[in-house]
């Protein structure tokens, strides 16, 4: 017998959406909200959430990286506090933190802060700023000598890496993680990739100096994407 009908709230469908999207990508509202009875095969109202929408450069942000000090506004090395305040001039989206509390003394420290609509993720060390990732679908555009790293084709950013790898000491430049994905040792970045309906766009994540002696290591798991 065939599965009954059942309705799903906009808030159950809104579930979905960030679920769907690994609580990385910007939240897109629905057109219409659904008011139709469904079978198990919810997926039918798929198309009406706006989840692969890609942010025309023309309507993004303008940033440009100086490695390993900042991108953008957002320097390495800050508090939680002082990065609020230096992105309260560019969003006005409320910040989310996740806090861990430490074992011992029960002392509450930030170890991650999200501005899903504006397309950030951000990484905290000892509750200093030590990672930030940008959303390939709405984040803002990062410049890194000219070259824009958000939104793009995975395998022109390679090859503009690979390319300024030949300008430069052998080994000295071009690095591998996990899944062949490229990082700039010169640059502090690893060009990470996100799901943008059937294709793949990069998702950069920007470090420290720091982080270059242990790089796959020095940010949480959770931030590598698994595509």
């Amino acid at each position: 017998m065939a599965a009954p009908a059942r309705r799903l709230s906009l808030r159950r469908l809104r579930n979905i959406s960030n679920t769907a999207q690994s609580g990385e990508s910007c939240w897109r509202h629905p057109v219409d909200p659904p008011n139709t009875a469904f079978d198990q095969a919810a997926v039918v109202f798929v198309p009406m959430f706006r989840w692969w929408n890609v942010l025309p450069d023309d309507e993004r942000q303008q940033w440009t990286l100086d490695p390993f000090v900042s991108v953008g506004p957002l320097r390495f090395g800050t508090s939680p506090g002082e990065v609020s305040e230096a992105l309260s001039g560019v969003t006005t989206e409320s910040r989310r933190h996740t806090h861990h509390r430490h074992a011992t003394g029960g002392v509450h420290t930030v170890v991650d802060g999200e501005y899903r609509e504006f397309g950030l993720k951000l990484y905290y060390r000892q509750e200093r700023l030590a990672g930030v990732v940008v959303d390939a679908l709405c984040g803002p555009q990062v410049f890194a000598d000219g070259m824009a790293l958000v939104g793009r084709a995975p395998s022109t950013l390679e090859q503009w890496m690979v390319d300024r790898a030949d300008a430069r000491e052998p080994y000295a430049e071009l690095s591998y993680m996990d899944a062949g994905v490229p990082g700039s040792d010169t640059l502090g970045v690893v060009i990470d990739v996100q799901r943008a309906g059937d294709h793949l766009l990069t998702r950069p994540v920007f470090v420290p100096a720091e982080a270059m002696d242990d790089l796959p290591h020095f940010l949480p798991g959770k931030v590598w994407s698994r595509c």
